[in-house]
């Protein structure tokens, strides 16, 4: 089968290599030409502009876009003032559902299907497959199918879920259709925003870990110091030791835990980092879509503002913090 990305970049263009591998043609176009240029050689046709990609499509088009969110807009409407009734737009970026629903109902009229795919995979797609889910039609959705399943992990050797054979469907191969416009970034929007307070948990229990020879350190006796509770925590542990047996066996294994494990084997104290964490997005999302359901989620709406503070050295909340207890106390500031 055929598909035309436009957007080779981190996972853009090992999506299409792993397309290739599994037999089917692509078609691609980027801003870049190099990175065009990199798909052709390996077997993929080049396009050197939306026009040109569009005419090497085979009726009907299936286009994917994989650029960042906000962009995704104006590639959008530029592709489909190119495209005819029953031609595909895939979105499989990291794009707001409520987007994709404006999207999906602006191209309706003119006749063309669009699919919002929630990607996962990283750069370990390429080999390991991509997990997506997918929103719109029914139709576009079955029509793509030999697409997604190449795309996807497929069953691999994961030991198979307990009553699952009765079921069916896709979901066991790594893809699955969740339901109308929308559904599909929905989906992947709370996946991400899950990722988020997976993430935080593994950091900061790794952290107190990291400071378990606290009684070993030399610790100032002043008004503004509180006193060591517990003399005992004198344990040097070796963390790239712990998150490599925690991948044995554990119950808190996962692949979150099996790339700290990788990072940890290379830099030990993990000084090739900043500790500046951003987000791209979802995890807001998922907030203000569990405040219009009234639904509490502490842990991910924690885990979204500890990465807004890594960002930042002071702010305005400490400071405020800071002048009240000199206020009320004259308590000073302690120098970094």
């Amino acid at each position: 089968m055929q598909l035309g990305m436009i957007g080779l970049g981190r996972m853009g263009a090992n999506m299409v290599r792993r397309l290739l591998r599994a037999g089917h043609t692509a078609v691609v176009y980027d801003a870049n030409p190099d990175a065009v240029k990199q798909l052709a050689a390996e077997g993929a046709i080049p396009a050197a502009t939306l026009e040109e990609f569009v005419a090497k499509l085979e009726k009907p088009r299936n286009a994917w876009v994989m650029v960042p969110a906000a962009i995704t807009d104006k590639v959008v409407e530029q592709l489909a003032a190119l495209l005819e009734a029953d031609d595909t737009i895939i979105d499989g970026g990291n794009s707001y559902f409520r987007d994709d629903r404006r999207r999906a109902a602006s191209l309706q009229p003119k006749g063309l299907h669009y699919l919002d795919v929630g990607t996962s995979g990283g750069t370990h797609g390429l080999d390991r497959g991509y997990c997506m889910m997918i929103g719109g039609d029914k139709v576009a959705v079955e029509r793509m199918d030999p697409i997604f399943k190449s795309l996807a992990p497929g069953r691999g050797d994961i030991e198979r879920t307990p009553g699952r054979e009765k079921l069916g469907g896709t979901a066991e191969d790594g893809y699955l259709h969740c339901g109308p416009s929308g559904a599909g970034h929905f989906v992947k929007m709370v996946h991400n925003g899950i990722e988020y307070g997976l993430m935080a948990a593994y950091g900061e229990g790794l952290d107190i870990l990291a400071n378990a020879n606290v009684a070993n350190q030399k610790h100032e006796a002043d008004a503004e110091t509180a006193p060591l509770m517990n003399p005992d925590l004198v344990f040097d542990l070796n963390l790239a030791d712990i998150t490599e047996v925690w991948r044995r066996g554990s119950v808190i294994s996962s692949w979150l835990l099996d790339l700290t494990a990788a990072a940890f084997a290379t830099d030990p104290k993990l000084d090739g980092y900043s500790g500046r964490v951003s987000d791209s997005g979802e995890g807001r999302w998922t907030i203000m879509a569990a405040i219009d359901e009234a639904v509490d989620c502490e842990v991910l709406t924690a885990a979204l503002y500890a990465r807004f503070r890594s960002r930042k050295e002071h702010t305005i909340a400490e400071k405020v913090c800071s002048a009240m207890r000199y206020q009320f106390g004259g308590h000073l500031e302690k120098k970094a």
